[in-house]
């Protein structure tokens, strides 16, 4: 009752949530990027920048967390690189596109990737420079220049169809976790001002995850096989098994201390810094059920999306009953919800 009075205050204190936008901007990003959008032959060869997207408290600080404890991969931060070059990205693709010239467009698309990537590693550096003092001279004259970088915007799931144009090789990690521990825990956080604002009402928060799940559905169907879908209760349960393939994927060796990945210096700056630092731990799973009476309004929004049939796709990784994951293969389709999106506001 307090959390829900203290969202209504917040709520009230900016404009109401406007779901016909955001319906409107993934229907746009399905009208462009249909399966014969993707020319062949185009964007950057590099496999450097790894990207992590999904729903907002869906555990993509966790798998941050074990790339960036690998010797050869680091994380860039919050504040993504490719996310804060995107209003260029678009509006280049498209003047070259005007041209007419394929030629023009494959040179402007690989020059906007080696841009990202320059600046992942000048941001990088900065970061790494504010966390070690002189007394750290010789550890970090030890330490090899990364060969990965680590790029978390989950906002940057509306994005794919970018992200695969200009780095049609680099890795995409999708995470997602079981749908009502991330909506309720994405309810109960006051996060900074901003897009996720809305996530403190009911009806835009089932808005947004409909437009979420919307969206990956519509990555799996017109790029089967190309986002990597990690679930966060895997790398909790059988964290031993998947951090090796979250690192395989990443294309580096193996390293066994990235399963001390809680004892290494990083700057963490999200809401998860707490429970990262303390290794995994599954005592929260289904811990929105002690507040379902609460929560019925927003299981009615949300619908039958209260389930979500994803499986980790890693190669190579082993499920419960030892089969490995088909790595080619699109995800089962997902079961449609009660209600139409635009009918949840």
């Amino acid at each position: 009752n307090h959390l829900a009075k203290g969202n209504e205050y917040k709520l009230s204190t900016i404009p109401p949530f406007n779901a016909a936008m955001k319906v409107d901007q993934v229907t746009r990003v399905k009208q462009v990027f249909s399966p014969s959008f993707f020319p062949g032959n185009i964007g950057s060869q590099t496999r450097t920048p790894i990207f992590i997207i999904g729903f907002v408290r869906s555990g993509s600080t966790l798998l941050e967390r074990i790339l960036d404890a690998h010797p050869s991969i680091v994380g860039t931060g919050e504040d993504s690189v490719f996310n804060g070059r995107l209003d260029t990205i678009r509006n280049e693709i498209v003047d070259a596109s005007m041209v007419g010239d394929p030629r023009v467009l494959n040179r402007k698309v690989e020059e906007l990737a080696n841009d990202v990537v320059s600046d992942m590693k000048s941001r990088w550096e900065v970061i790494d420079e504010n966390m070690h003092h002189e007394d750290d001279e010789e550890e970090s004259q030890e330490r090899p220049y990364p060969l990965r970088f680590a790029d978390k915007m989950l906002t940057n799931y509306i994005n794919v169809g970018f992200l695969h144009l200009l780095f049609p090789n680099a890795l995409i990690l999708h995470v997602a976790r079981e749908p009502m521990d991330s909506i309720f825990s994405a309810f109960k956080h006051d996060f900074p001002p901003g897009g996720l604002d809305y996530t403190s009402e009911f009806a835009g928060l089932a808005q947004l995850y409909h437009c979420y799940r919307d969206t990956m559905e519509h990555w799996d169907k017109v790029l089967p096989g190309r986002v990597t879908h990690v679930r966060y209760e895997d790398m909790v349960t059988d964290f031993e098994n998947v951090a090796p393939k979250i690192i395989e994927a990443a294309g580096v060796p193996w390293d066994p201390t990235v399963l001390d990945f809680h004892k290494k210096k990083h700057a963490v700056n999200t809401l998860s810094t707490t429970q990262v630092r303390k290794g995994v731990y599954s005592h929260h799973f289904k811990g929105w059920k002690r507040y379902e009476k609460f929560l019925e309004p927003l299981l009615d929004l949300v619908g039958n999306r209260v389930e979500y049939d994803l499986k980790t796709t890693l190669p190579g990784y082993l499920k419960t009953d030892g089969e490995p994951v088909k790595r080619d293969a699109a995800p089962s389709p997902l079961s449609k919800p009660r209600l139409k999106p635009t009918e949840n506001v």
